[in-house]
């Protein structure tokens, strides 16, 4: 489960120890399509589902290398020009369940109201909080997830990459627009995770080829991953980390009386000692007087609800996995990395490394479950492949010669508002969110170096929950309208609903 972690957020395929399987070469059937029908309050929306594969072929040899697997929703009474969003999640190695079923889609997966793991079987309920209330809707899964597979082992690996994985799910789009007609739609892009590093770069790559989008809507993003690497010489993610590790403190009131309580003026005080101090205290290393050092231990044990022997031993750089075992030690319980709201009881064992995370134990079971009878017994889509939820598909990620810590795709972005100025971009963050914390995204686009007039058209929503703020009912309430209301400024014609 510890690899699984790893995938669902930083995108490196290394942590398999076995192969993908052999990609498979059969006969490519047409596209199901179905017909259904969500009650939504007094209201009945009527829509058609369809689920299949698009090929992609090589332009210079006429052959077909990869199918893509998609799902899409319609509504069957809208207009020809109504908004269109394209989804997918991250990893690289993650499927597009994960928004599918949990934030997006008409269906989703019933978990307990903060998020928890529920008792099994898990079930599907109608989502009232469906995106296809005000935008038709394509879920990809990008080449090894899914029922997404190269047609060669050898041809996976030009997908299985920073570059070919943006320009195939570009691809993608393109030929989907061709296909069914909708180049006269206003378009949205939507990604989570590594998805958030994917969908800039697609909206970049695309506004150079002729497909500008209204919007593009990065949910838990990381566009630079120098900003969460804690590698040795980088100081940049202890900065960053640190108001997610007052909030989780908080959370969990291991705070001073004064700070917990309110503890949204316990992240501010953190927010503000990151930007001040806290930078200086890090690039003097060993040059910290004795007394500059004590006080900088003693204002991170009250931001972070450590010890301050335990700052002090860490060298004032307590890493993420650290932060997880160490701040509940004394139950025998580690927080989530993913989502520190969520616990887990691993016993008072010594070390600061866990093998798993909370929020992957909730959520892999009940979506690999019922993704898998969804997409056979209410979608019709009959497949004896396995759909690959998060990883098991892909091989090792290519990063590049630069490797992931060199990859940014925020530049891509940028060059998106310069040749697109109408494009808005929506950005959601969980305030215990460990993996890519909201502080480490307020840093990047604050460095995008964009004019100062497109700053109005980026829009920052945050939200009381984790990675995947969508898992806590609230949190699913909230940023479903701010969604829509995003939409409608963005130029689509949407009802905002009550």
């Amino acid at each position: 489960m510890r690899a699984l972690a790893v995938l669902i957020l930083f995108g490196t395929a290394a942590a398999q120890n076995t192969p993908p399987p052999k990609p498979e070469s059969r006969p490519e059937p047409e596209p199901v399509v179905t017909r259904h029908e969500l009650r939504l309050g007094n209201r009945v929306l009527n829509y058609t589902a369809t689920a299949g594969r698009l090929p992609l072929t090589n332009e210079q040899t006429g052959q077909v290398e990869a199918h893509v697997f998609f799902v899409a929703y319609t509504r069957n009474d809208a207009a020809a020009d109504r908004p269109l969003m394209f989804s997918f999640n991250g990893g690289p190695g993650a499927a597009s369940v994960w928004m599918h079923l949990g934030l997006i889609g008409p269906k989703r997966v019933k978990l307990n109201p903060d998020g928890s793991y529920p008792p099994p079987p898990f079930t599907l309920i109608d989502n009232e909080f469906t995106f296809l209330d005000f935008t038709d809707l394509v879920f990809i899964d990008p080449v090894g997830t899914g029922y997404s597979r190269a047609v060669t082992q050898e041809l996976g690996r030009k997908f299985w990459s920073v570059d070919g994985d943006i320009q195939s799910v570009a691809e993608f789009i393109r030929l989907y627009l061709t296909r069914y007609q909708r180049w006269r739609s206003p378009l949205y892009l939507i990604g989570e995770s590594y998805g958030t590093f994917r969908a800039a770069g697609v909206a970049g790559y695309l506004v150079n080829r002729g497909v500008a989008f209204n919007g593009v809507l990065l949910i838990s993003s990381i566009l630079n991953f120098q900003t969460t690497n804690t590698l040795p010489g980088n100081d940049l993610p202890y900065m960053l980390l640190l108001p997610s590790y007052t909030a989780t403190a908080a959370y969990h009131k291991r705070l001073p009386p004064d700070l917990q309580r309110d503890w949204k003026r316990a992240v501010k005080e953190a927010e503000e000692f990151a930007l001040n101090e806290y930078p200086v205290i890090l690039a003097k290393g060993n040059r910290l007087t004795p007394a500059e050092r004590a006080a900088a231990v003693k204002k991170l044990s009250r931001l972070t609800g450590l010890e301050e022997t335990y700052i002090d031993r860490a060298n004032l750089r307590v890493v993420l996995q650290a932060f997880a075992k160490e701040l509940l030690r004394s139950q025998g319980k580690i927080v989530g990395r993913l989502d520190s709201r969520l616990t887990a009881v691993v016993g008072p064992s010594n070390g600061e490394t866990f093998d798993f995370d909370p929020l992957i134990t909730a959520i892999v079971p009940p979506y690999r479950s019922t993704i898998a009878d969804y997409l056979s017994g209410v979608l019709g889509y009959k497949s004896d492949l396995e759909y690959y939820v998060l990883g098991g598909g892909i091989g090792t990620w290519d990063y590049g010669p630069l490797g992931r810590n060199g990859r940014d795709t925020s530049e891509a972005l940028r060059q998106a508002f310069l040749r697109n100025p109408h494009m808005r971009v929506f950005v959601a963050s969980g305030y215990f969110d460990l993996g890519t914390p909201y502080f480490a995204t307020e840093y990047t686009l604050s460095h995008m170096n964009l004019p100062v007039e497109f700053e109005a058209q980026l829009v920052k929503r945050y939200y009381e929950a984790g990675h995947m703020m969508y898992i806590h009912d609230q949190s699913l309430v909230k940023l479903s309208k701010d969604v829509q209301e995003f939409m409608r400024s963005a130029g689509a014609k949407v009802a905002i609903s009550q």
